[in-house]
């Protein structure tokens, strides 16, 4: 038996709210909006951002080190009255979910655990404006983001048994296969992240070879380019490292591409011997590994277009609902 049909049409909105936050948060981030407000969950001390003159002018005063700037402000308060929506969604499934416990198929744990998760999610949000895009925090609330996403999706999809439980669970290894391609490509997301947020993206400004011919610079400096915490007071907008430490970053995100291109292709080539929907599924791994790959070249080749930087973004969540989709149809159904 499936779950309430109001469950899953709303965990199926929920999961299309969830992408559009992962890559409005995107756009936020590359448009260098992060700090557009701020103080949180407001902006300049009221819930819209500030547009008369009376206002700025208050604003200003207030935030000396801040001056508004309305389009940045905007596209933050946007994302921030998105995500707060997303948030009461959770909440609304998660009381349901818990209320239709005893109905077979109807899942519950993973929503009430959806319901922490959100709820730390806004936390990080709070600290990414109040501790100025620190990029440890800021990676992480990216990857809260996209455990959002992958978590909704698994719950649209285990409650009305979407192609879940066929042959591919008798497929020898397949299980351990997925949770290792899952966890590289949940590694090369965090490195993306670390990237991102420490501005390093453009650090090697040249493909196959990072600057100048040079393949592996002698001046990439690892060991200031992974520090972790630095403390708190300080700004991060536009990145506070030198150009060794960006490269450095930059170096080890191109390492793990390969190892994710190598690992995923293998797994996407697991998946298509299987036959029947695990060929259709190794396409869809196959497919959105080789977009992936062709956006990071592109915004290497291209300067970071915003487009593509963005696109970026949408690549990894992409991926992530393909890997989502193999382990739901290779997990019997009978474990939702």
């Amino acid at each position: 038996m499936n779950a309430h049909p109001w469950f899953f049409r709303l965990s199926l909105v929920a999961t299309a709210m969830a992408l559009c936050v992962v890559v409005l948060g995107a756009w936020v981030r590359l448009t260098d909006a992060g700090l557009g407000c701020p103080d949180w969950p407001g902006c300049y001390g009221q819930w819209d951002v500030p547009n008369t003159q009376e206002a700025i002018a208050a604003a200003n005063e207030a935030f000396p080190d801040t001056p508004v700037n309305v389009g940045k402000g905007w596209r933050e308060m946007v994302h921030r009255y998105l995500a707060s929506g997303l948030g009461l969604l959770i909440v609304g499934l998660g009381v349901f979910a818990w209320r239709q416990r005893h109905r077979p198929g109807q899942p519950w744990r993973v929503p009430l655990l959806l319901i922490a998760l959100v709820c730390f999610q806004g936390l990080l949000g709070a600290w990414t404006v109040t501790w100025q895009l620190k990029p440890a925090v800021v990676t992480a609330h990216l990857l809260g983001g996209l455990a959002t996403l992958s978590l909704l999706w698994w719950v649209t999809l285990r409650s009305n048994h979407l192609g879940g439980g066929g042959r591919l669970s008798r497929v020898s290894g397949l299980g351990a296969f997925l949770a290792i391609g899952t966890l590289v490509a949940v590694g090369q997301i965090s490195l993306g992240g670390w990237t991102s947020t420490n501005y390093a993206a453009l650090a090697c400004n040249d493909f196959p070879a990072c600057s100048l011919g040079e393949y592996w610079p002698d001046e990439a400096d690892f060991a200031e380019g992974f520090v972790l915490w630095r403390g708190l007071g300080v700004n991060y907008e536009f990145g506070v490292l030198d150009h060794p430490a960006r490269m450095a970053i930059h170096l080890v995100h191109r390492v793990g591409a390969i190892v994710v291109t190598l690992v995923l292709g293998g797994l996407a080539f697991w998946l298509w011997r299987a036959g029947g929907l695990g060929r259709t599924l190794g396409m869809a791994v196959a497919g959105a590994l080789v977009l992936q790959v062709l956006i990071g070249i592109g915004n290497v080749l291209y300067n970071l277009p915003l487009a593509l930087a963005v696109a970026h973004n949408a690549g990894a969540a992409l991926l992530m609902l393909v890997l989502v989709t193999a382990i739901h149809v290779r997990q019997p159904i009978a474990q939702p």
